[in-house]
């Protein structure tokens, strides 16, 4: 059997090249994820079903007439979610809409909500609460690792309604915006600037 040829050796190598580099090019850009979509529904933060069952054995009682003088209890009731600030998305490096809010529910506890979301489905995206300025073009898509910021988890879907619990240690004074930010790239996907509802 003859010995390979240098040009036969050179196209070997070059197609061992080619498939080293795709297959590297596949995992670190997954470009299937440009064509596809994950949807979440979460429902609205504190909108969980109101319980009609006690766990008292006593019966109420109630006042028989006008002759009763003993105050009636007013049932307390808890406040409800209030939206303590809320933003727009605005695009950044893929096409991103939507809008965000910030709700502190009946226990105190704060939720960042998003709503109506739609972005490209990309590598290593998660939602950061930030101190960055939102800037609108390429100027704004690398500002957010800059200063401060908290991950609040990997992003659940590119698309629909979702929340993510707020630390209970974070200050919202010192954070100003929102960034939908691939970890992969260092880029913002997506942004939105916090003010106050």
């Amino acid at each position: 059997m003859p010995a390979p040829t240098r040009r036969t050796a050179a196209v070997i190598a070059a197609a061992g090249t080619v498939a080293v580099v795709a297959a590297i090019g596949l995992t670190l850009f997954q470009p299937w994820r440009l064509v596809t979509d994950t949807v979440v529904d979460e429902a609205p933060p504190g909108a969980g079903p109101i319980s009609m069952t006690s766990s008292s054995t006593v019966p109420p009682t109630l006042p028989l007439g006008p002759e009763s003088t003993a105050p009636t209890a007013r049932p307390t009731v808890p406040a409800g979610p209030v939206t303590l600030a809320r933003g727009t998305f605005i695009t950044h490096e893929h096409d991103t809409s939507g809008t965000v809010a910030v709700v502190r529910l009946a226990d105190g506890s704060r939720v960042l909500r998003l709503e109506g979301l739609d972005t490209s489905d990309g590598p290593d995206l998660e939602v950061w609460i930030t101190d960055a300025p939102v800037i609108e073009g390429r100027d704004g898509w690398h500002v957010f690792d800059d200063g401060r910021y908290r991950g609040l988890g990997q992003l659940k879907g590119n698309q629909g309604n979702q929340n993510y619990a707020i630390p209970a240690d974070l200050d919202l004074g010192d954070y100003r915006s929102v960034s939908i930010w691939c970890n992969r790239f260092n880029v913002s996907f997506g942004a939105a600037k916090l003010a106050e509802a």
